[in-house]
């Protein structure tokens, strides 16, 4: 019998260890855990990131008005017959040598006239 309750407590013993410290331990899991949710979150928004960016697409294939956005933003470009504005904020100006002071404001120019689209030019 007492042979027996060694055998046992031996054999326990081995399964705590690799619990423990073997494969796949309890440790492990818990990283793995951790890391399968910071996956899965990761993975949400790469999803949202990517319908963001194919709905962009789809404007872009299919309407003028995603394109003339874009080329408003990121060209300055303006339709014929706009005017363009661009307000200057004071503050926003460097203090220094090359500064307007207040007596010395810059008046607005007239724009130039919009190109027709067969007279295209790069801003």
């Amino acid at each position: 019998m007492r042979k027996l309750t060694l055998l046992l407590v031996v054999f326990i013993g081995l399964l705590q260890y690799r619990l423990w410290f073997g494969d796949g331990n309890l440790r492990e899991v818990g990283r793995m855990q951790t890391r399968i949710v910071e996956l899965k979150q990761e993975g949400e928004r790469r999803k949202q990131r990517n319908a963001a960016l194919e709905a962009e697409v789809n404007d872009l294939k299919r309407g003028t008005e995603a394109i003339e956005e874009s080329a408003r933003q990121n060209l300055g470009m303006i339709r014929e017959g706009e005017i363009f504005v661009q307000i200057v904020d004071e503050d926003s100006q460097p203090k220094g040598k090359g500064a307007p002071t207040k007596r010395e404001r810059p008046r607005a120019k007239a724009p130039h006239p919009a190109p027709k689209h067969s007279e295209r030019r790069p801003p």
